[in-house]
């Protein structure tokens, strides 16, 4: 276990060490502080450590161009800009100088150039950098609005928010994260993160229909992101008419404290629930297991997937239900394999981080190329993150994502399964 600590702290140097979504969180300004903001594990269960890549370096500006003609009668407004060419421009904003969130602005550049590289008809991509400041965010969202039709940006929460609140939002943004803020969204600015509290509701509707008169167990720690999670999960429970008791147990360094294993083990020998939601990641979820059994239909988000190492066995974790990207638990999915695998190995090998992070640059780049097609338009997509549907409703813009319902099989991964809800 401590191997495995040390794997997800150094494997991870990007991130700063603050509350987030585990024992190595990542970074919360891509939302592990806020609701609704991208949560995921940093490293599942892994080798030994490696020394990870240096922060990426500053870059100039990068265009990525497609001479071709959008197709006849497809281009709205925003598609038929003055390049020359009728493409449509598209600004991808991230933040590659910053030393916390480089390497998972990299992760996102290259799912989303990925996406680029197989629909590049009539689309035309710019690459461009910022830092950490809400200075640099804003002068570089400027830069976009000024030359593109589209943006798809920032990456971190805080940038987020500051370009929400800066008035300056004229033309369609898609944010890569959800913001903190206590008034709407700008119309034209669509949210597309991934969020560990849209999960959990999830998780519940699939919970709820495969226990219809069902009592829960809610089980998470003191960690913000366990709070945030269990109270998303214990409303929509309660909401569709369903009683839980939550427990939050001690952990300290990423390890559960025996003596509270010991007193739950004692309770549910005279008080068995129906089910058990864990907002707990995979370490801290092996430990509960070790000591309850497996025999409870377990329900969790994202956090507990322990991953795919050779060799490696986690029959604690055995029919585990949660919900995953399908990037990560469908990867013979047709829409999965039509896209590359990422092929830095020192940025993605065993990071189910900048592999879901690499899987929403893809994504963004699909849903902003529906946007350009059909400005104004409601379409469904199904992504790599998930089954995605964009509405218009009185000038503002909704996403929603079904992402992929599993169980976990020890020794062959993950089983797709239909979670009706």
């Amino acid at each position: 276990m401590l191997i495995k600590n040390l794997k997800g702290l150094i494997a991870t140097s990007v991130l700063i060490l603050i509350a987030g979504c585990g024992s190595t969180p990542l970074p919360p300004d891509l939302g592990c502080g806020v609701p609704g903001g991208l949560c995921a594990p940093a490293l599942p269960n892994t080798s030994a450590p490696r020394p990870a890549p240096p922060p990426a370096e500053p870059r100039p500006s990068e265009t990525v161009t497609s001479p071709v003609e959008l197709y006849p009668g497809t281009g709205g407004s925003a598609a038929r800009t003055a390049t020359g060419n009728g493409s449509a421009r598209i600004a991808l904003l991230l933040p590659l100088q910053s030393n916390a969130l480089g390497q998972a602005a990299e992760a996102v550049r290259a799912g989303f150039l990925a996406g680029h590289e197989r629909d590049r008809v009539g689309i035309e991509v710019s690459v461009i950098p910022s830092g950490d400041s809400p200075e640099s965010t804003l002068d570089a969202y400027a830069q976009a609005v000024e030359r593109n039709d589209i943006i798809v940006g920032p990456l971190a929460r805080s940038a987020v928010a500051a370009v929400a609140a800066s008035n300056t939002v004229s033309k369609p943004t898609l944010a890569l994260a959800h913001p903190q803020l206590d008034r709407p969204l700008p119309p034209q600015m669509l949210v597309v993160g991934l969020s560990l509290e849209d999960e959990a509701r999830q998780v519940a509707d699939w919970a709820a229909n495969e226990h219809p008169a069902g009592r829960a167990l809610v089980l998470g720690g003191s960690a913000p992101w366990q709070q945030r999670v269990v109270g998303a999960f214990s409303a929509r429970w309660s909401r569709l008419g369903h009683q839980n008791a939550t427990v939050e147990l001690p952990v300290q360094d990423g390890y559960v404290d025996g003596n509270a294993l010991a007193e739950l083990r004692a309770r549910l020998d005279t008080d068995r629930p129906q089910l058990v939601f864990a907002a707990l990641d995979a370490g801290q979820l092996r430990q509960v297991r070790s000591a309850l059994g497996t025999s409870i239909p377990t329900y969790g988000v994202s956090v507990a997937n322990p991953g795919r190492t050779p060799g490696m066995s986690v029959p604690e974790l055995d029919g585990i239900r949660l919900l995953d990207v399908p990037w990560t638990v469908q990867p013979d999915h047709p829409q999965v394999m039509v896209y590359p695998r990422p092929v830095d190995a020192q940025l993605f090998d065993n990071s189910l981080d900048m592999q879901r992070l690499y899987a929403l640059g893809i994504d963004a780049f699909r849903v902003a190329r529906e946007v350009a097609l059909r400005p104004g338009a409601d379409f469904e997509l199904d992504g790599v993150t998930g089954r995605l549907s964009v509405r218009m409703n009185n000038g503002a813009w909704t996403l929603r994502r079904d992402e992929a319902a599993a169980v976990y099989r020890d020794g062959i991964g993950f089983e797709s399964v239909t979670a009706r809800q």
